[in-house]
């Protein structure tokens, strides 16, 4: 998201929060993200795949909404289920092919990067995703097979995505099927923009949907959700039942909410283009590192990225924020002021909030009852070891879900050893806690050591996030450690 798009978006968010009537918001809103995910996917070298990207994304979202319905509803409530869906269907439907029609529009074409596929293709693409959905709908049981079937086609998408070897065999595989050369096939042919927080959304409907925690939402709401645009770039990523209930309460959007939204987005673009751009210039990356000699310089663009790394993301965020908050939603915090934390457990409480709970619902929390449950007589695990299996294998997803390459993982790991020894410590240190009640400069200056100790092990884990490869990564340490 650039500075063009932000003020785009601004005056856009703007209108659609003052001048459409509250009934007409929902709607509004969808034709508006639907065309923002269009216009922001980038052009790629693979043909028309600029087009189908975004497409794809409408298409698994309202399948995924298909495969979440109540499926035990008497016909003719069915019935008249559908012919109240019927109208976003179209809309949905129709506004992918006004995109498409926008190549026969001379020098106005077009939304999309480049030029979209003939609209023959795009007729016969929505007709066979209709069929799918409309037979997804029809299916009973799906909280079974079809509802996990669809959560592994999702996180398969993810890890090609994520990992560059399958990207570049993919890349490699399209550009056979559509006639381009496969040797110019790389890794960044697959730039999906937004998949990796629609996948998560997506995933998090499934599995409340499985565990009977899902309310049945409107086509509209639910694609609203998925595709918001202030949060389709980077985040964050909401819970469905939290967004849906506010968009159906049609509060009034209040000056307050205009005021805070626009300094929010100020706010936004002053740490992102401004600071978090400025530090770029300077701070850690692969063409920096070569040029530094001593350790006092090592330190130095190390600290910068550090700061860079936060003010480029909560930046982001604070524009996702803004841009929601114009048009009268209040999506979730993602930072809170987390390199000021005094350990690692609370420093995770505060950075990439939404992310850190996501994978706290659906994969902590789930392994630690089952290690438990399953933990008895003779093959029992002790609780550190079930803290430890937990707390390790969750950091290490979190490091692949950026992208699955060893640095990720090495920085998964990091971090989750060093969450199991803060926990460790923590165990130790509790009982003992009582005897620092009467001892306030002993609790300060222990406070202050646990802040220096968990902002410096933060700054250090950056290492592996910044640079492409362990040898260069485990060269840099030894001149950080002056060897």
């Amino acid at each position: 998201m650039d500075l063009t798009v932000i003020l785009v978006f601004i005056p856009a968010a703007l209108l659609v929060g003052l001048i459409v009537p509250g009934r007409w918001k929902g709607t509004v809103l969808l034709v508006s993200s639907l065309a923002a995910i269009f216009w922001l996917q980038a052009a790629l070298p693979l043909r028309n795949l600029d087009f189908w990207l975004p497409a794809l994304s409408v298409g698994l979202t309202v399948l995924t909404w298909a495969a979440t319905r109540p499926s035990q509803i008497p016909g003719d409530q069915a019935q008249a289920r559908w012919r109240l869906e019927l109208p976003a269907a179209l809309l949905i439907s129709g506004a992918l092919i006004a995109i498409g029609m926008t190549r026969y529009n001379g020098s106005f074409c077009c939304l999309t990067a480049t030029r979209p596929p003939a609209i023959w293709q795009i007729l016969l693409g929505v007709g066979l995703w209709s069929g799918l959905i409309w037979l997804v709908s029809r299916l009973k049981s799906r909280a079974g097979w079809f509802s996990g079937s669809l959560i592994v086609i999702l996180l398969a998408l993810l890890v090609i995505l994520k990992s560059p070897f399958l990207s570049l065999k993919a890349s490699a595989l399209l550009r056979g099927l559509t006639g381009q050369s496969i040797q110019l096939a790389a890794a960044s042919d697959f730039a999906w923009l937004g998949f990796s927080y629609l996948a998560f959304r997506l995933i998090h409907a499934l599995r409340d949907f499985q565990a009977s925690k899902l309310p049945a939402y409107s086509l509209a709401d639910f694609v609203n959700y998925a595709i918001f645009f202030p949060s389709w770039v980077a985040g964050p990523i909401d819970r469905s039942q939290r967004f849906i209930a506010e968009s159906s309460s049609q509060k009034p959007i209040l000056k307050t909410d205009r005021l805070e939204g626009l300094w929010r987005i100020l706010s936004g673009v002053f740490k992102k283009f401004v600071l978090a751009d400025g530090l770029a210039l300077m701070a850690l990356n692969s063409q920096n590192v070569v040029q530094i000699q001593s350790t006092g310089w090592a330190w130095l663009i190390l600290y910068a990225y550090a700061l860079r790394i936060f003010l480029d993301f909560s930046g982001y965020t604070d524009i996702a924020i803004g841009l929601g908050r114009l048009v009268g939603f209040h999506l979730p915090e993602n930072f809170d002021r987390p390199y000021l934390k005094t350990n690692l457990t609370t420093f995770w409480n505060s950075w990439h909030i939404t992310l850190a709970q996501w994978f706290r619902a659906y994969y902590f929390n789930p392994l630690t009852r089952s290690l438990r449950s399953r933990s008895k007589g003779k093959f029992a695990l002790p609780a550190w070891a079930v803290i430890l299996i937990c707390q390790v294998t969750t950091m290490l997803l979190i490091g692949l879900w950026h992208g699955i390459t060893i640095n990720f993982a090495i920085w998964g790991l990091w971090h989750g050893v060093g969450l199991f020894i803060h926990n460790r410590w923590s165990e130790w240190v509790r009982p003992r806690s009582t005897n620092l009640e009467n001892r306030p400069g002993l609790q300060r200056s222990l406070k202050f050591a646990g802040w220096l100790l968990t902002f410096n092990f933060v700054v250090l884990g950056w290492i592996w996030f910044a640079l492409p490869s362990p040898t260069m990564a485990w060269d840099y340490v030894q001149l950080l450690l002056g060897l």
